[in-house]
C-alpha cells in the first residue's frame, strides 16, 4: 500500500511541475495587459499636469489625448477576447499531463514492472547471495579476513581467481591452500598454471617444481606431464621434448581430449603425430585406415590424415549440428598447422553453436588453447 502512496505522489508531483508553465503562461499574459492599461492611465494624467502647468498647448494635449485614449481603448477591447483563446491553446496539454500520462505510466508498469516483488536490501543479498559470483566472492573473501587459516576458502577461492585473471590473487590462495591442507595434484597444477599465466605462457622454476611434486603424488596425471613436456620443448631440448610427448601419446586412450594438441607438440619437435588421433569423429579414420597408415612413410600418412580431416570437414558443411566434430576439425588443422583452415573451421563452428552458449564458449577456449582466432567472433 505504501508503495502505491508513494507512486500517487510521485505522479502528482509530476503532473503540477509540468502544469506550472501553461498556467503560469495564461497569468502571465493576463498581468501584462493590466500593466499596459495602468501605462496608458499615467500617460493621461502626465498629460493633464503638462497642460495645467502650460507645457503643451490645447490642441496639442487634445491630440495627444486622443491617441492615448485609442490605444487604452484597444488593450481593454483585447483582453476579454483573447483570455478565452490562451485557454483553449492548452486544454488539449493539460488534459494530456492530468490523465493520459498518468495512465500511461501506470499501463507501463503493470505490463513490465514486477509489483509483488519483494524488497531486499544489500545485507539480504549478501546473505542470500543465490548464484550472483560477485557477491559469493565477496562474502568468502570477508570470511577469510577474519579467519586467515581457513584452508577450505582458500581453497575454493584459488581456481576462481584464475578464472577471473586475478593472478596474484590466485598464487596467493593456491599457496595458502596447499599450506594449511597440504600439496595435492589438482592444487598444485592449478599454482603450476597460475605462475604460467602470471609469466606469459612460460614455465617458470617455480612451476617446473610444482608440476614435478605433483607427479610425485600421481604419476599417471597427464596434464602435469605435458607441462613438463612443454618446459623441455621451451628450453630448446627438442629430443627429451619429442620422446616426452610421444610418451603421453602412447600412454593416452584413443579419443583423450589433450591427444591432438600432443600431436601438435610431437610434430613441432619433429617426431610424427598419431594417425589415430586425427579426425576422429563421425566421419574420421576405421581401424582399417589406422592399421593401413601404419604401413606407410611419413609423406603418405600426412596426406592420409589430410584427406580424413578433409572429408570429416565436408560432413560438417552437410550437418553443421555436430559440436564434437568442430572440435575435432579444430583440432585437426592445428595438428596439420594449418592454421588458415583452423581459424575457418572455428568460425563456422561458432555460427553453428553461437559463442554466448556454453558449447560455443567452449570452442572459443579451444581457439585460445591451439592460438587459433575466429576474426570478428567474441564472447
Amino acid at each position: 500500500m505504501l508503495f502505491w502512496i508513494l507512486v500517487a505522489a510521485m505522479t502528482a508531483a509530476v503532473a503540477a511541475l509540468l502544469l506550472y508553465p501553461l498556467l503560469r503562461g495564461a497569468k502571465a499574459l493576463d498581468d501584462g495587459r493590466e500593466g499596459e492599461v495602468a501605462v496608458y492611465r499615467d500617460q493621461l494624467r502626465e498629460l493633464d499636469r503638462d497642460l495645467s502647468g502650460g507645457l503643451i498647448t490645447a490642441d496639442e494635449a487634445d491630440y495627444a489625448r486622443a491617441e492615448i485614449g485609442r490605444r487604452l481603448i484597444a488593450v481593454s477591447a483585447a483582453g476579454p477576447a483573447a483570455a478565452p483563446k490562451a485557454a483553449r491553446h492548452h486544454r488539449f496539454s493539460e488534459a494530456f499531463i492530468l490523465l493520459l500520462l498518468p495512465l500511461t505510466g501506470l499501463c507501463l508498469y503493470v505490463a513490465m514492472g514486477r509489483p509483488g516483488l519483494p524488497s531486499q536490501p544489500l545485507q539480504a543479498r549478501l546473505e542470500n547471495p543465490g548464484n550472483d559470483m560477485a557477491i559469493l566472492v565477496s562474502k568468502a573473501e570477508r570470511h577469510l579476513a577474519q579467519n586467515p587459516e581457513d584452508g577450505k576458502g582458500w581453497d575454493v577461492l584459488a581456481p576462481i581467481y584464475f578464472n577471473a585473471m586475478r593472478i596474484d590473487d590466485a598464487e596467493k590462495a593456491y599457496r595458502n591452500a596447499i599450506r594449511l591442507l597440504g600439496p595435492s595434484a589438482i592444487r598444485l597444477d592449478g599454482l603450476a598454471e597460475t605462475l604460467m599465466a602470471g609469466s606469459n605462457g612460460a614455465i617458470t622454476a617455480d612451476a617446473r617444481q610444482a608440476l614435478e611434486q605433483s607427479l610425485a603424488l600421481e604419476p599417471d596425471n597427464p596434464r602435469a606431464k605435458f607441462y613438463v613436456a612443454l618446459s623441455m620443448e621451451q628450453a630448446g631440448q627438442t629430443g627429451e621434448a619429442r620422446a616426452a610427448f610421444e610418451a603421453i601419446a602412447k600412454e593416452s586412450p584413443a579419443d583423450a581430449p589433450w591427444l591432438p594438441m600432443v600431436n601438435d607438440h610431437i610434430a613441432k619437435n619433429g617426431g610424427t603425430p598419431d594417425v589415430a588421433a586425427v579426425g576422429k569423429a563421425p566421419g574420421g579414420p576405421t581401424a582399417e585406415d589406422v592399421a593401413a597408415a601404419q604401413t606407410m612413410n611419413a609423406g603418405d600418412q600426412q596426406q592420409m590424415i589430410r584427406g580424413m580431416v578433409e572429408s570429416l570437414d565436408a560432413k560438417l558443411k552437410a550437418d553443421p549440428n555436430n559440436f564434437e566434430g568442430w572440435v575435432r576439425l579444430v583440432r585437426s588443422y592445428a595438428v596439420l598447422n594449418d592454421k588458415d583452415h583452423a581459424a575457418e573451421a572455428l568460425k563456422r563452428g561458432l555460427a553453428a553453436f553461437p559463442a554466448d552458449g556454453d558449447q560455443g564458449k567452449q570452442l572459443l577456449a579451444l581457439g585460445r588453447e591451439l592460438g587459433v582466432a575466429a576474426e570478428g567472433v567474441t564472447e
